[in-house]
């Protein structure tokens, strides 16, 4: 007798039964694999399928955004090839960087009117300016961040440099501005390693319609006026109190010189100062760096304006300097002219404070500590290091050696060979700046302000 009704006993018995059934047969519910139990599967699984094809949908569209937003960005940024090829011809004149991991910047703001957007602010004369040049030293353990003014009238040795009509200016001394507008942003450098001897690792140089468009991009920058404004020529009318600025108001506030304060340029790059440090303090509080939905307007409407170095030219090189910088605490971040005072031979020309600047300089080249104050203290201490100077320079020199008035002996000397400043403004130690060994003295107090300290306060 035959059973019909068994069960398989073995685990493949019931998939092989299955397989050599007749094609036709049928089955009742409950007895094997049921329609009522196959359909339910099916649809679960073709729904898994799409939301599959759903998901990877959505992540190639939010990747290829990402992608888009990447290239938009990368290619945003003009690369200065031809500063970088110039500055290669004289490497053997340039100085040796003597911090591993330290880093120097040079911010150049543009006065160009060429293009759309600037020609508004003058009439173009075909040649490059600049009335804004500041220093960017990035202490080796980035815990600090030192901002140095150099103003645009200080009087400097320019060396040979080259036009864009490939001839060659002479070697001269002249107004420090004039470096850009002879050859541009490797002239500038040039002359500010010759005037520092300060090695410039990167270069960034902005025009008015960068500068605008990120103080837009951070929905404007709040400083606080103790008088109005009313300057015609720098296209900008504020009442006196707290103030939220827009990029065109801004730009006008930091470009007005002879409206506001004593209408000197030192006056001018105190006033850029500050804001600069307004500007910093927003930037921190709204987590703009840490935010990518904020930080994308800030990085096209600064990548749309900005010119760097090769090395800089990149979202992965600025990335790579924000993340380096992005922790330094405000109080950290500081801003200061260069010792300076009016030129003796022209009221309206600047010359350095000796031996304050040459001081600044050798602190920064060595990345020793640099501090700042709103107070008269630091004022106090350029006046009487420059008084101290002056009164040296007219004792007779013996063996090279300087006495003050006082009677104590320093050693800040001078190069007899090319007269630029070698020695050091160091009562403890008689090294030369330049020695690796040199023991860092108390940092001398300049004038200048920090990023957490605003002109609101």
């Amino acid at each position: 007798m035959t059973d019909t009704a068994r069960t398989p006993s073995e685990p493949g018995e019931e998939a092989a039964g299955a397989a050599s059934a007749p094609r036709g047969a049928t089955y009742a519910p409950g007895a094997g694999v049921s329609p009522a139990g196959f359909g339910p599967r099916r649809r679960r699984l073709r729904w898994l399928r799409w939301a599959a094809l759903a998901t990877a949908v959505l992540v190639l569209a939010a990747g290829g955004a990402g992608w888009a937003a990447y290239n938009k960005l990368n290619g945003n940024i003009t690369k200065d090839t031809g500063a970088a090829a110039e500055l290669a011809r004289y490497e053997a004149e340039r100085p040796t960087p003597l911090v591993h991991d330290a880093q120097n910047i040079l911010l150049i703001g543009s006065d160009s009117r060429s293009g759309r957007d600037n020609r508004k602010y003058g009439r173009d004369p075909g040649t490059q300016r600049s009335d804004t040049t500041i220093l960017l030293h990035l202490a080796a353990d980035r815990q600090s961040a030192t901002a140095v003014s150099l103003p645009r009238d200080l009087m400097v040795d320019i060396p040979s440099c080259r036009r864009p009509d490939g001839s060659r200016t002479r070697a001269q001394f002249a107004q420090f501005n004039w470096a850009f507008e002879f050859g541009g942003t490797a002239c500038t450098i040039r002359t500010v390693e010759k005037l520092t001897d300060i090695r410039i690792d990167h270069h960034m140089v902005v025009d008015f319609a960068g500068f605008k468009d990120m103080v837009d991009a951070v929905d404007g920058v709040r400083v606080c006026l103790e008088e109005p404004v009313d300057d015609r020529a720098a296209k900008v009318r504020l009442p006196a109190g707290p103030q939220t600025l827009d990029g065109e108001q801004a730009l006008g506030y930091v470009r007005a010189r002879k409206s506001l304060g004593n209408g000197s340029d030192t006056d001018r790059m105190d006033r850029q100062q500050e804001f600069l440090a307004a500007l910093v303090n927003k930037v921190r509080s709204n987590d703009v760096l840490l935010n990518p939905v904020k930080l994308y307007p800030v990085l096209d409407a600064a990548t749309s304006s900005l010119t760097t170095d090769p090395g800089l030219a990149s979202l992965r090189g600025l990335y790579e300097l924000v993340r380096g910088v992005r922790n330094i605490p405000t109080e950290r971040v500081q801003f200061l002219t260069v010792p300076r005072r009016s030129y003796a031979y022209d009221a309206n020309r600047d010359e350095l404070v000796e031996p304050a600047a040459e001081e600044l300089f050798t602190r920064l080249r060595k990345d020793e500590p640099v501090r700042v104050t709103r107070d008269a203290a630091a004022a106090a201490y350029e006046w009487t290091a420059s008084k101290a100077y002056e009164d040296d320079s007219e004792e007779t020199y013996d063996e090279g050696e300087s006495t003050y008035e006082d009677g104590e002996s320093d050693e800040y000397a001078e190069d007899s060979g090319d007269g630029d400043s070698s020695g050091s403004y160091d009562d403890e130690s008689d090294e030369k700046p330049d020695d690796p060994s040199h023991t860092p003295s108390p940092a001398p107090t300049f004038r200048g302000n920090t990023a957490d300290r605003t002109s609101c306060e």
